[in-house]
């Protein structure tokens, strides 16, 4: 079988010849061809998919050295078919595993890590280095990356004969043995690859990091390459856009506007934090003292409900104390006490009320799937309390 994508990764179009067919799962066709465009998954890449003739190729896989090209249909064994990739999707695959070799062969020249680990999908491409890297460095990289798409260099794939090869310096992640396929860059990347590339690099048009975390010991950086890089910048560009209208700040001065912005909420939340306490203090304190049980109903947040059942209980304003504040569909409680179990009593109230939740001896909390009255009902035949 001739693999056409080695001849050229620019082969759009192709006749071939259907040298096997059978039926393969959920639906689909396992074809066979005497040579093929269709690259199939390796090395980090995505498999093609486009047509043979009407049939869809839906993946493509390699197999004890053949390629299988799942297809929606039959195809006849015999017949000459005219097959057809997707190119926007080919060439955006070449684009982001030239991109890959790119700034991989950066990192490798300058701080002498390999890569271990590369993906490609539908999204961002991720790669893989035994090393760490600061986010200047990386900028760094970033930059020195998109230098070498901006110096349009020649993409070549070299097949040196296994006496050449062992003379060769160049990048691998495991042994390889057979006829083994090199793509240099010149001055950036030497490295064994299986998968389709760019003829220069500046048709990789952009190399955009995303982002990097640390992995396994080293770091998982996230980029984007070509028209997907594009979009991406297009999409950050419109919505810096509209958080500057949002923020009546100008592009650059966005950041510095949501710092403010941040800083103004935070002193509002606290001096709402201390509203709301000074109330649940003036609230607890125009109760009397008993040792009777008590039930409250309030429109508190759940940190200030709990705070105010605590303090109602540390006041003395009742044996138990149980304070309710309706959510949605049900109720959100706390209940408090120092000389009952609390534990126990909360799972008297969710058996009756539908409730789940839990805590310690002297404080619970949870939510009640029951209304008021029911609430009310309940509480009063477990303790014969005040309600409120």
């Amino acid at each position: 079988m001739k693999r056409l994508y080695y001849e050229s990764s620019y082969i759009k179009e192709f006749q071939g010849t259907v040298t096997g067919c059978q039926e393969g799962k959920n639906g689909r066709w396992e074809v066979t061809l005497d040579q093929t465009a269709f690259f199939p998954e390796g090395g980090g890449q995505p498999y093609d998919t486009g047509r043979l003739g009407e049939a869809k190729v839906l993946e493509v896989h390699e197999r004890d050295g053949q390629v299988f090209h799942l297809t929606d249909r039959p195809l006849k064994v015999g017949e000459t078919v005219e097959g057809a990739i997707d190119w926007e999707r080919r060439f955006d695959n070449m684009q982001g595993h030239s991109g890959e070799h790119i700034i991989t062969g950066c990192i490798h020249r300058r701080f002498g890590y390999d890569n271990v680990g590369f993906h490609m999908g539908s999204g961002e491409i991720t790669i893989d280095f035994n090393g760490l890297l600061t986010e200047a460095e990386l900028d760094e990289m970033e930059a020195e990356a998109n230098r070498a798409v901006c110096a349009d260099l020649p993409v070549e794939i070299l097949t040196p004969s296994p006496e050449e090869l062992k003379t060769m310096e160049y990048r691998s992640k495991k042994e390889l043995s057979g006829q083994v396929r090199i793509t240099v860059i010149p001055g950036v990347d030497v490295c064994a690859c299986c998968g389709t590339h760019v003829g220069r690099t500046g048709e990789v048009g952009i190399i955009k990091v995303l982002g990097m975390i640390h992995y396994k010991g080293g770091v998982r950086i996230s980029l984007l390459c070509g028209r997907r890089a594009l979009e991406h910048c297009v999409k950050r560009q419109k919505q810096a856009a509209e958080l500057s209208a949002l923020l009546a700040a100008k592009q650059d001065e966005v950041v510095e506007a949501v710092k403010r912005l941040k800083e103004e909420k935070e002193r509002l939340e606290g001096e709402l934090s201390r509203l709301r306490q000074a109330e649940s203090e003036a609230k607890a304190a125009a109760f009397p003292e008993s040792n009777d049980p008590l039930l409250v109903f309030e429109n508190m947040e759940p940190v200030q409900l709990r705070k105010y059942c605590d303090l109602l209980c540390e006041g003395k304003k009742g044996g138990i104390v149980l304070a309710c504040a309706e959510r949605g569909d049900g109720f959100q409680y706390v209940a408090a006490s120092r000389s009952c179990d609390m534990r126990e009593f909360s799972k008297k109230l969710n058996s009756r009320l539908n409730g789940r939740g839990g805590g310690s001896s002297q404080m619970a909390q949870g939510t009640f799937r029951a209304g008021e009255e029911e609430i009310r009902r309940v509480f009063s035949e477990l303790t014969g309390g005040e309600t409120i």
